[in-house]
Parts: structure tokens; C-alpha cells; sequence
């Protein structure tokens, strides 16, 4: 299989030329070896290969599919897992996590593992231990983070697909990033365990991103459901995620926002394109209304950090108690050791206010979610940034939080409050960067968020790297 033919298909497309003998799984994997060889070198988004791929089951939907694991939370028997950190760097997973169980049963051929920053703690993928990851569509820029290894194998054709996880707004933002489709799932839609039956307290949830709308449902109907153990499950869908996000929904009240959660308007750039996109669903048959939700800026980053950064130091803790002594300079980067201070200054009353400020942020949401049924923001407040300009290095603390901030202050609130977010290429700034528009639907809205996704999808909105070519029938 040449290179060329391989990157025109998304994930079903390829499972069904294998399942028709066009093409062996064979010659798939070994095109996407090609294009890791000839690509990575310079994006640096594969940090780690698997000898010869981890097949799955031979009679799957995704059968000889390649993918891609992020560093970061998910178990591989056999094979290391970093977390993008010197500290955990030389660790080797013992057993498979129960969503890779789930994506060996479906049949994708696990091929390696993506880059991510340290713990996946900030916006974009710079990593002291692997260095950073560039930018497929300008390499001097930000592929976002924390799955921004994710994101830059997707867009540069290395894979059709890959592993993403996002604690607050790390599957969105890179896909905004990177001109892919991104979904964060409903809490506890996909499976975090065995070893951590929960991700950052309830803030970080898994799924992928992709090309093709319709590869983002069908590895979520292979992922999901419920896992034993685990502290809440997210509610039940009736229908199949792929046949939904095949059918048009019907007309939606959409509401929509462009001041960030954090405080502060989108750049004039992006609210052009949010402005576009909502006269574009107009026209297909969607209501329209701008109406922020009222949430108080200042409580929600209050909240978001007690909670991220607590869980931060207990991961911490947790890898120190494992090697038996305390923690030596050099270990982690310098935004991450502040966190590990901070983690430990912060009271229990702290932690326990910062609970109780997000489920009051979920009952706004609640009450919002009366009156719409989808809201509609911009993924991020501004661009990708430059390469550089979010450092874990910095001793410019303000300037770090500041623009961190203007990334995940569309973000972040529903990793607070466990509602799903999706991330669709709608937009191109002047600079020729992508730029991302945000949906949000309730608790267990996924099937509505895809269904739309496709909608736009099959209406021929989107632009970067998203799977446009016309191959979505084979």
C-alpha cells in the first residue's frame, strides 16, 4: 500500500479495505512505518514504537487499523509509560488498562505511543524528557497539549486516528490546534481503570482525536461502558454512537458564547469565525440565541486549580512512595514542582470548597441546558501559540497562567462538571492556523454533539487536517 493511498482513508475506511482482502493488515502497518519514518523525525509527535504493533482481534470493526496511545494514563502491558516526565521515565506497565483491552478486542493494531508535557499539565507539548512537538501545518507553532503528540501523528497522516485524553480541554485543544475532531466524552463514558478508577478526581476523562467524524463515534461505541469498580457511570445510550452521528439532527436551539469562562472575549479573529459558523447552522435549520452561562470567572479558576493541582501532588506522592525517597531537583519540571508545592499547602476546606463550587457550576449549567440544546463557543480564546511561549520552565509564573488560561477558559468548565465537548475544524485564521469551535451538549449528550458534527461534516465546513477527501463510503 502506498503512502499516499494509506493517508487518504480514515480508520473504517482502511478496516474495510483490509475486510475485503484489498489490501492485508500488513501492508497497512508497514505504510503507516513509512510515514512515521519519514515524518517524525521532524514533528516529534511517536516518542516510543512497538516492535512489530499489538494486534488485536482479527474479526473487529477496526481490524489492523494503526493507532497510537498517549503517554499518559493508559496502560500497555510490557511497554514504558513516562507520563512525559523524568521522574516516572524507566517505568514499565505490568497489564493492559481496560480501554486498551477494549481496543485489542476491537481490533486496532497498537503501534506506539504519542508525546505529551509532563503529567499532562499544560497546552501544548513541550516536554523536557522528549522535547517538544511541532506543528504539522506550521512547525513553529504549538500542536496544543496535552495531547499534542496525538494530535500532530493525526494531522500529519502517521495514523488516522489516536489515543487523547483531557483533563481540561487536552483532547479539544490540540484538535483545535491541529484541524481535527475532538471529543470529550460524559464522565466515565470510557473506562480509566484498573489502576485509576478515576482521572484527576473526576476532572479527566479518555477518548481520541480523528479525522472523520464518524471514526470518533465508532472507536467511542467500542470504548464505552461501564467498568467494575468504578465510582459513577455515565448514562446509557439507546442507539448506537456511529449510526446517530449518521443522520441529521433535528432543528437545535443552540446557544452561544464568546467570553471565555476565565474572563475576557476571544480575539476579534475567532469570534469572525464563531459568527460564521452560527449563520452557517442557521441555514441548516438550527435557532441561534448568544447567552452566556452565568458562571463567576474568578471561582472557576479558583476551583479548577485547587482541585487539577491537588491531584497533581498526590500522583506525585504516590510515584515517590513507589521509589522510596523524596523528591530531588531535576525530577520535574519547575511548573510542576510549584503544583506539588501548592498541592500540599491547599486545606482540606480548600478541596472540599472547590467541590462544592463546581457541582454549583453544573446546576447553571443545568439551568442553562433548559432553555438550549447545545451550546456553542470557541475551542480556545486565541491561536496556537508559538513554540516556547508556555514553558513548565518559566519563572514568569503570571504570564504562564495568563495565557494558559486564554487556552482552556472555554475548556476546562466541563471537564468541572463532566459534560461533553467537541472540538470541530471550522475555522482558518488569517495566519493560515486552524482554529477550533466548541459544542456542548448535557450530561450523556454525545450522540447530539456527533450527530451535529456530522451534519457540518457532510455540509463540507471543514478545513486542516479533518478527513475530507470523499473516502468515508470505502
Amino acid at each position: 500500500m502506498q503512502v499516499a493511498e494509506y493517508s487518504r482513508y480514515d480508520g473504517l475506511g482502511l478496516a474495510k479495505l483490509i475486510r475485503n482482502k484489498e489490501v492485508s493488515a500488513d501492508e497497512v502497518y508497514e505504510a503507516a512505518v513509512r510515514v512515521i519514518d519519514q515524518t517524525n523525525p521532524e514533528i516529534n509527535a511517536v516518542i516510543h514504537r512497538f516492535d512489530g504493533g499489538v494486534s488485536g482481534d482479527g474479526e473487529a470493526p477496526f481490524t489492523g487499523v494503526p493507532f497510537l496511545v498517549k503517554d499518559l494514563g493508559m496502560h500497555v502491558a510490557g511497554e514504558p509509560i513516562s507520563s512525559g516526565s523524568r521522574l516516572f521515565a524507566g517505568t514499565v506497565s505490568q497489564a493492559d488498562s481496560t480501554l486498551i483491552v477494549r481496543y485489542k478486542q476491537a481490533g486496532l493494531r497498537l503501534i506506539g505511543k504519542t508525546n505529551t508535557p509532563e503529567l499532562g499539565l499544560t497546552t501544548t507539548t513541550e516536554p523536557v524528557l522528549h522535547g517538544p512537538t511541532k506543528n504539522p501545518l506550521n512547525r513553529g507553532f504549538s500542536t496544543g497539549g496535552s495531547s499534542g503528540g496525538a494530535a500532530a501523528a493525526v494531522a500529519s497522516g502517521m495514523v488516522p486516528m489516536a489515543h487523547a485524553s483531557d483533563g481540561g480541554g487536552s483532547i479539544r485543544i490540540p484538535a483545535s490546534c491541529c484541524g481535527l475532531v475532538g471529543l470529550k466524552p460524559t464522565r466515565a463514558r470510557v473506562p480509566l481503570g484498573p489502576d485509576g478508577l478515576e482521572g484527576w478526581g473526576g476532572l479527566s476523562t479518555t477518548h481520541a482525536v480523528t479525522r472523520s467524524v464518524r471514526d470518533s463515534a465508532a472507536l467511542l461505541d467500542i470504548s464505552c461502558g461501564e467498568e467494575p469498580g468504578a465510582p459513577y457511570f455515565a448514562p446509557s445510550e439507546a442507539r448506537s454512537f456511529l449510526l446517530t452521528s449518521a443522520r441529521d439532527p433535528e432543528p437545535l436551539r443552540i446557544g452561544t458564547c464568546r467570553t471565555s469562562f476565565a474572563g475576557g472575549d476571544a480575539i476579534a479573529e475567532i469570534q469572525s469565525i464563531l459568527d460564521a459558523t452560527a449563520q452557517t447552522a442557521i441555514e441548516l435549520g438550527h435557532c441561534i440565541d448568544e447567552r452566556t452561562p452565568l458562571i463567576d470567572a474568578q471561582a472557576f479558576k479558583d476551583s479548577h486549580g485547587i482541585l487539577a493541582i491537588s491531584q497533581v501532588a498526590a500522583t506525585i506522592e504516590e510515584k515517590l512512595a513507589q521509589l522510596g525517597r523524596p523528591l530531588a531537583e531535576g525530577d520535574v519540571e519547575r511548573v510542576t514542582f510549584g503544583n506539588y508545592q501548592s498541592g500540599h499547602a491547599y486545606t482540606g476546606a480548600q478541596y472540599a470548597w472547590a467541590q462544592n463550587q463546581v457541582r454549583r457550576h453544573g446546576l447553571a449549567l443545568a439551568r442553562y441546558f433548559e432553555d438550549f440544546d447545545v451550546l456553542m463557543t470557541p475551542t480556545m480564546a486565541c491561536l496556537p501559540p508559538r513554540l516556547g511561549e508556555l514553558d513548565m520552565m518559566t519563572e514568569d509564573l503570571p504570564t504562564y497562567v495568563e495565557l494558559l488560561y486564554k487556552m482552556i477558559g472555554f475548556t476546562a468548565l466541563f471537564n468541572d462538571t463532566g459534560l461533553p465537548g467537541i472540538s470541530l475544524p471550522l475555522g482558518v485564521s488569517d495566519a493560515g492556523l486552524p482554529v477550533g469551535i466548541q459544542f456542548v451538549a448535557p450530561m450523556g449528550g454525545e450522540g447530539l454533539l456527533l450527530s451535529l458534527a456530522g451534519q457540518f461534516e457532510r455540509a463540507g465546513l471543514f478545513v486542516g487536517s479533518a478527513f475530507v477527501t470523499g473516502n468515508m463510503d470505502n
